[in-house]
């Protein structure tokens, strides 16, 4: 079975990412896309793509496109259809190779009590958990909520008492038959301290099995990860033994063939592990196993689906230094990491240091709330864990990015955080560490900044000035006033006065100096008080966003004329993302307590409870259900009891 045509029935990265290893097989790549996607990276480098007149969900479209195109394999990527049983089996019934394991396979481990009993017969162990929703008792609190099928994060809910426990039911189930049109979840013990270690398996059709290694995946957001690592450093040869023979047991009772995870929970108390569920096809952090080993897990699905053995032997597997990777999210940590949306201005990795970057998007791109707000893959591989750590942080640092709010600085200040760098990365490590959300600067740092950004502006007005150009800019025949700038940071006014010397330099209001070297539409090399600098520079329709030294730094700029205000009703809520309004829970009249939840938004397949700020009556009700809402539309609106309460509320 030979591939020499290859559909990939994803989108973004993960297209890209499958595209670069088949076509280094001389493999022909056929994308298909969305009208949202109709300008995105993956679609342009395909050989061919075709366009789904539904969505990345419907089999039957993604089959007829295989069979339109000569397809010999269809690739599911992860998510979506990766792994949906009945449409790998619709695949190869249709006689297209499916790469990835059987759909007996994907059935049986796509259903996480199912899979739970198979790991019991493979005696591995397993958390306590319960089918019955109201067995809470046998459990204990904390527990988790969690979806029989799906994964990342999805359908899962963290409870603390018996009081959450209804809402967390209903949330999970909703979200659950959202993501994997399947609703029913189950009961599990909740370990607060723990490590979430996963174990790369490979499996072939000549009864070859063989692992990878571990991956530590414990730095999480709403259960989703964001930053991984291989080997783990929590682990000892002890108990790496004990996850890897464990992680092929149940391969082998699965007859697993294929790129295969198996995760567990290890306890960092006691150093007990627990099985969690496997996943049947590639990860999202498959590339810090692949870093390590100097494997390409594409490529040897591709060998394995074409009938070809693992291309080496666990004997001869070795590992190398250490990987770390994480995922870029359009989404706001300061906000609950709520996603976001908008218009990529500017994505321009820097050259240094040299880390791999798995990116769906460049600039131009439009981050909706239709997919995942994953932005990027970045995967750091050193000789020790902390050179890889360091190097991953500075390649955030550098990146060029401006458009849309991220998780950027939360990254940096994770992988910086002194508790990260000694290994003490429990699942809890957010919680407990509490990095520093967003980026924050010394008010020097921030004149700085200004001025780079004033000087720029200076310049670009007298490279498109039509009269008197050979004048330099601020010249004047009189003593007249200086010539200001007017930026907006957090709200808040910030003036930048300058005036012209004769020698080309600037003097500034606070007392710097500076001299411009080199300056463009895009990019600025100036010196300001005897430092040197040279950034990119973007310009947005309200904002211009300046590269420094700790990551993208934004201004936003002042009209001539500013406009009214916009009136927004005393004691309104507002939606605090992009979305679709799922339930209201209130009418107008009724009384509320802080922390009651009003209504219920949903993005990117993820719910979002908008509960009362105080105790209050509900005065309006502005948005009905199903409405789809922008960022910052107001909502309802309350009247506070405590009348020294009163204002607007996000």
């Amino acid at each position: 079975m030979t591939i020499k045509t290859l559909l990939v029935a994803n989108r973004g990265e993960i297209a890209r990412r499958i595209f670069r290893t088949a076509k280094s097989m001389g493999i022909t790549c056929i994308a298909v896309y969305t009208d949202t996607d109709s300008n995105e990276p993956f679609v342009r480098e395909a050989d061919k793509a075709i366009r789904l007149s539904t969505n990345y969900l419907d089999q039957k479209e993604i089959i007829d496109a295989a069979s339109r195109t000569g397809s010999d394999a269809i690739h599911p990527g992860y998510g979506f259809l990766s792994e949906n049983a009945s449409f790998a089996k619709a695949v190869t019934e249709e006689g297209i190779i499916w790469i990835g394991p059987s759909s007996e396979a994907i059935e049986s481990m796509g259903d996480k009590i199912t899979a739970k009993k198979i790991a019991q017969e493979a005696d591995v162990p397993t958390l306590p958990s319960s089918n019955d929703l109201d067995d809470s008792s046998s459990i204990g609190f904390p527990l988790l909520v969690k979806a029989a099928a799906g994964g990342g994060g999805k359908g899962m809910r963290v409870v603390a008492s018996e009081n959450d426990l209804s809402e967390a039911i209903t949330t999970a189930q909703r979200e659950a038959k959202n993501a994997f049109g399947d609703e029913r979840v189950f009961l599990e013990r909740y370990i607060p301290k723990s490590r979430h270690i996963e174990v790369q398996i490979l499996g072939d059709s000549q009864g070859n099995l063989l692992h990878l290694g571990e991956r530590e995946c414990s730095i999480q957001r709403r259960h989703q990860k964001i930053i991984e690592e291989a080997p783990s450093s929590a682990i000892n040869e002890d108990q790496r033994k004990l996850i890897t023979d464990a992680a092929l047991r149940i391969g082998k009772s699965l007859a697993y063939q294929s790129a295969g995870t198996v995760e567990f929970l290890l306890d960092d108390k006691t150093g007990d592990f627990f099985f969690l569920e496997v996943n049947t096809r590639l990860q999202v952090e498959h590339p810090v196993t692949e870093a390590i080993t100097g494997v390409d897990l594409v490529r040897e699905q591709l060998k394995i689906s074409s009938g070809q053995a693992i291309s080496f032997t666990q004997e001869s597997l070795s590992s190398k230094g250490h990987a770390v990777e994480a995922r870029l999210y359009a989404e706001d940590p300061s906000k609950d990491f709520l996603p976001a949306t908008g218009e990529i201005l500017a994505f321009s990795p820097s050259e240094e240091p040299d880390v791999r970057w798995d990116s769906g998007v460049e600039k131009n791109s439009f981050v909706s709330v239709e997919f995942d707000p994953m932005l990027a893959k970045v995967i750091s591989h050193g000789e020790d864990r902390t050179e890889a750590t360091l190097n991953l942080a500075r390649a955030l640092e550098k990146l060029h990015l401006a458009g849309v709010t991220t998780n950027r600085h939360f990254l940096v200040s994770t992988l910086r955080h002194e508790n990260f760098l000694k290994g003490e990365t429990t699942t809890d490590f957010i919680e407990d560490n509490s990095p520093e959300p967003t980026l924050q600067l010394t008010k020097v740092e921030i004149e700085r900044a200004a001025i780079s950004v004033a000087l720029w502006m200076q310049s670009k007005n007298r490279k498109n000035a039509t009269v008197l150009t050979s004048i330099p800019s601020g010249w004047r025949n009189g003593r007249l006033p200086a010539q200001e700038v007017s930026l907006l940071h957090s709200g808040e006014k910030i003036t930048v006065s300058y005036k012209t010397k004769r020698d080309g330099s600037f003097i500034f209001n606070n007392g710097s100096t500076a001299k411009i070297y080199h300056c463009s539409t895009e990019h600025i090399e100036a010196e300001i008080d005897g430092e040197r600098m040279a950034s990119l520079i973007t310009e947005g329709q309200e904002n211009i966003h300046l590269q420094i030294d700790q990551g993208t730094f934004s201004f936003g700029t002042l009209p001539r004329f500013e406009p009214p205000i916009l009136q927004i009703a005393e004691g309104s809520l507002i939606a605090p993302m992009p979305g679709v309004v799922l339930e209201i829970k209130v009418s107008s009249g009724d009384t509320v307590s802080a922390g009651d939840t009003l209504l219920t938004l949903e993005a990117m397949k993820m719910e979002h409870h908008v509960k009362a700020p105080y105790e209050g009556t509900v005065v309006e009700i502005l948005v009905s259900e199903n409405q789809q809402l922008d960022n910052g539309v107001p909502l309802l609106v309350i009247n506070p009891i405590d009348e020294n309460k009163k204002g607007n509320n996000g």
